[in-house]
């Protein structure tokens, strides 16, 4: 695992949860590694 990524079973369980999902209109949000950047930003403080 990656030291700030998620592990495959903490993806499974958020991934239908994100906006953007393939049965809805407009472009998918559902992006691990946009959401494994947003994380990472976090937990480092970056602004």
């Amino acid at each position: 695992m990656r030291r700030y990524g998620l592990r495959d079973d903490q993806w499974e369980r958020i991934r239908d949860l994100l906006p953007g999902r393939e049965d809805r209109v407009g472009s998918t949000a559902a992006d691990r590694l946009f959401l494994e950047t947003v994380l990472y930003r976090y937990r480092v403080g970056i602004p």
